[in-house]
């Protein structure tokens, strides 16, 4: 079964965590989301610590990571003991050992992925924007984006493909139907759209019912129908 484009690889969204901590000096730590305006709002973490770190600014609204959403630029804080922004994340983050961190917010077709690091040191993360944990959120963006386009392009393709042997099974319906009742194939249509109706089945179902009987056995109901 297709993924619904919205989906995001949660397996990506830890690589990228995991890959940026590798990466920055100072970082003991790591979260990624990712969301598209929808209910859906995957979450990774590096440390499970983390997790309701990251689950608290998604409900509350408060915290580095919907600001930075919002305004689409990094939000840092050299010193969380000294934090005054966010009492609720100031409270957890000190809770888990936490003093600083940053989050990098990515936008690309309307896909925002957001890249938080942490650090146990007050200044402990150097400016993050021009290094590797911005590559990394960059190209990790643009894999999900092109990721969600493939599989829309897939969706696309199945319900194209469903619709044409729908739109056979119908035209093969009406040749039935005309062949039945010596009608044209606008009055055939007309009698399938009505069995379809008073029924309350999709003309698609009625269609294939039809062709796979071959009319057999309602002959009578049809030219009821059609009258």
């Amino acid at each position: 079964m297709l993924r619904p484009p919205s989906a995001l690889p949660g397996r990506r969204l830890a690589e990228l965590a995991e890959q940026a901590v590798r990466c920055t000096p100072g970082c003991c730590g790591a979260s990624t989301t990712a969301g598209d305006g929808g209910d859906e709002h995957p979450v990774s973490t590096t440390h499970p610590d983390l997790a309701g770190l990251v689950a608290a600014q998604l409900r509350s609204g408060e915290g580095p990571i919907p600001t930075a959403e919002a305004r689409g630029a990094p939000v840092g804080s050299d010193d969380l003991l000294r934090e005054e922004r966010w009492p609720e994340y100031r409270a957890l983050a000190l809770d888990s050992g936490l003093r600083s961190s940053v989050t990098l917010p990515f936008r690309r077709a309307g896909l925002t992925v957001t890249l938080t690091l942490f650090g146990f040191r007050p200044g402990a993360l150097d400016d993050p924007r021009h290094g590797p944990a911005q590559a990394l959120g960059a190209l990790a963006t643009e894999s999900f984006v092109r990721d969600r386009r493939h599989q829309a392009a897939l969706t696309e393709l199945d319900q194209l493909g469903t619709a044409m042997r729908s739109r056979a099974a119908v035209d093969q319906a009406c040749g039935i139907v005309m062949h039945v009742l010596g009608c044209d194939a606008e009055a055939a249509f007309a009698v399938l759209r009505r069995v379809s109706q008073t029924t309350n089945r999709k003309l698609a179902d009625v269609a294939a019912a039809l062709v796979e009987t071959r009319g057999r056995g309602i002959e009578r109901e049809l030219v009821s129908l059609a009258r």
